[in-house]
């Protein structure tokens, strides 16, 4: 399992989420009160149905303490519900998890790598790994920004990919295929990328709380892409094979939780027609890239997601 680099005396509720859809709107808001309102008056009808004068005296004697925990109890069901339906019947249950040996390096570690492998990446902001982690991510991980490397997001894979296979057992199964009508980013991972270097500005290695893939196990990417939370994003091949290169040891041995790609979105006959997601997965040959249907479920996989936060 992943360390994290987290001060175990902070709660990683200190960091704010950053929604990635903005805030509520005004008729949002209005619509909201209205139906919670009713809900409200409704259980109010219904509990004084149910009490005497003796009960009812006994519920206001309470006040404070009563309305406190009405007030917990709502939010508590209301952020229950956050989470979309959709797709829900596309989730499977998995005990796959990482590699015993899989641990993650100190975001200096894995920027001086990174800096050995591509000597043209400038600076990071590498004190920021020690803030207390957003809430859902598992560590702090380096990872460049793509457009420091290439002009274009499948330029730039063709390249870490590239030099993945020198370092590595690989197979690539869609060599040839990687280009823009080919393979491109999700909307939402390249909204939070672009959010991330505005914050992180003038650096070209960002520091990133996310984790690596269990916490959407066995989920479809279709899935995982509705059920993340309004600050989480999907990490697409790019990121992870950042990821890889500095965390060769994520993914090394056959009963491992393998790697989807939900933050990319796949055209598998190039027409733009994206239904599929890329996937990293391993066996005996070593580390192999190929794509999946995006309405799949299966045990095996999991999608690495990181996690944006107010910059204070």
């Amino acid at each position: 399992m992943a360390t994290t680099q987290a001060n175990p005396n902070m709660s990683a509720h200190q960091l704010v989420p950053l929604q990635l859809s903005g805030n509520t709107t005004d008729q949002q808001n209005r619509q909201l009160q209205e139906f919670l309102g009713e809900a409200m008056l409704d259980a109010y009808r219904t509990a004084i149905e149910q009490l005497d004068r003796h009960s009812a005296q006994a519920v206001l004697e309470m006040d404070r303490k009563l309305k406190r925990e009405v007030s917990d109890s709502v939010v508590e069901i209301i952020h229950r519900h956050t989470v979309s339906d959709k797709f829900k019947d596309e989730e499977v249950g998995s005990n796959r998890v990482y590699p015993p040996t899989y641990r993650v390096r100190p975001v200096e570690a894995q920027v001086t790598e990174f800096k050995k492998l591509f000597p043209s990446l400038g600076s990071c902001m590498e004190k920021l790994a020690r803030r207390p982690l957003p809430e859902g991510a598992e560590a702090w991980f380096a990872i460049p920004r793509w457009q420091a490397l290439a002009p274009t997001y499948s330029e730039a894979v063709e390249i870490v990919l590239g030099v993945l296979a020198t370092k590595r057992k690989f197979s690539n199964r869609i060599i040839g295929r990687i280009g823009d009508k080919y393979l491109r980013q999700s909307e939402r991972s390249k909204l939070a990328e672009k959010i991330l270097a505005e914050q992180q500005e003038g650096n070209d290695i960002l520091v990133v709380g996310a984790q690596a893939g269990m916490l959407h196990r066995g989920c479809s990417a279709r899935r995982t892409r509705v059920a993340m939370a309004g600050n989480e994003y999907g990490l697409g091949v790019f990121s992870i094979v950042c990821m890889l290169l500095t965390h060769s040891e994520r993914l090394s041995s056959g009963d491992t939780l393998m790697i989807d790609c939900g933050g990319d979105e796949y055209s598998v006959r190039g027409d733009y027609t994206f239904d599929r997601v890329p996937l990293f997965d391993y066996d005996i040959g070593g580390i192999e890239f190929s794509i999946f249907y995006e309405d799949r479920a299966r045990n095996l996989w999991g999608t690495p997601t990181a996690f944006l936060y107010k910059m204070v």
